[in-house]
C-alpha cells in the first residue's frame, strides 16, 4: 500500500463497515485522518470548524465553574477536545455507540486519543446515546437521573439525514422534551447539522427550551473551490 494512504483498521459493525484510514493530502499539504461507515464519510480531519464551534458556542452560553458536559459522538475527537480546552469544565462524558472508535482513541490510532485518555476530567463511554437519552436512567449509567450543564451532539448528518432510523424520535417534540429534562436549569443543548436550518426542528426545540438559535457556520472547502456551511442549533433551558 502506498505510504500516502494507510487503512489503519477495518471493522464490521451493526451499523455497517467501519474504516479508519490515514492519507497525505497534497492540496492541504498535511496528514488527514478519516472515518468511513460503508460509503459515508463520518468525519475527516480536513474539516473540523463546525465540530469545534458547536462545543465552543454551547459552552459560551454558560457561566460558572465545574461544569458537567456530555457529548454524543466521539468520532475523531475534535468536539471533545474543544470542550476540554475550556477551564470551566469539571467533567466530560463522551458517549459513542461504536466501541471500535473508542478503542482507536485508547490505542493511539487517532491523534486526539492521547489527550482525551490522559485528561482525568474525560470519560469515554461505550453506549447508544439515543437509547440512553430516552432511558429513565439518563446519560450516566453510574448516576441515574444525572443532569448536565451542557449536552452536545454530533452523530447524525442532520435531524432528517440519520445514520439509523431508530434515532428519529430524538428529534421529535417528545424526544426534545426528554432531552431538556436531562439538563440543569440554564443548561444548554448544542447540535451539529450538515444541512440548512430546519424550521420544523427549530419549532420542536422552541416548545421545550427558553431560547433557541440556528446559526450557520461557513468555512472554506478548497477541494470544491467554494465555501461550505453547517448549521449549529443552540438551545438553553
Amino acid at each position: 500500500m502506498s505510504s500516502r494512504f494507510q487503512e489503519l483498521d477495518w471493522r464490521q459493525t451493526p451499523l455497517g463497515e467501519l474504516v479508519l484510514r490515514k492519507r497525505w493530502d497534497k492540496t492541504f499539504d498535511k496528514e488527514v485522518h478519516e472515518i468511513k461507515l460503508d460509503d459515508d464519510f463520518l468525519m475527516s480531519s480536513l474539516f473540523t470548524v463546525a465540530e469545534e464551534e458547536v462545543a465552543r458556542r454551547a459552552l459560551a452560553e454558560l457561566t460558572g465553574t465545574d461544569l458537567a458536559v456530555a457529548v454524543g459522538g466521539l468520532g475523531l475527537g475534535y468536539t471533545a477536545l474543544t470542550v476540554l480546552e475550556n477551564p470551566a469544565v469539571g467533567s466530560l462524558s463522551v458517549i459513542d455507540a461504536l466501541g471500535e472508535v473508542i478503542e482507536w482513541h485508547e490505542q493511539g490510532l487517532i491523534p486526539a486519543g492521547a489527550t482525551l485518555t490522559a485528561d482525568p476530567r474525560c470519560e469515554l463511554v461505550h453506549g447508544d446515546f439515543f437509547a440512553m437519552a430516552r432511558s429513565p436512567e439518563g446519560l450516566d449509567p453510574n448516576r441515574p437521573n444525572r443532569r448536565f450543564d451542557a449536552i452536545i451532539v454530533d452523530i447524525d448528518h442532520s435531524p432528517r439525514h440519520l445514520l439509523h432510523p431508530s434515532h428519529g424520535d430524538f428529534y421529535a417534540p417528545a424526544g426534545v422534551a426528554r432531552l431538556a429534562g436531562l439538563l440543569r436549569p440554564g443548561g444548554v443543548f448544542g447540535l451539529w447539522s450538515n444541512d440548512t436550518p430546519d424550521d420544523e426542528y427549530v419549532a420542536a426545540l422552541t416548545a421545550s427550551f427558553a431560547h433557541v438559535k440556528a446559526e450557520i457556520v461557513t468555512f472554506p472547502n478548497p477541494l470544491q473551490d467554494r465555501d461550505a456551511t453547517a448549521t449549529l442549533y443552540l438551545a438553553t433551558t
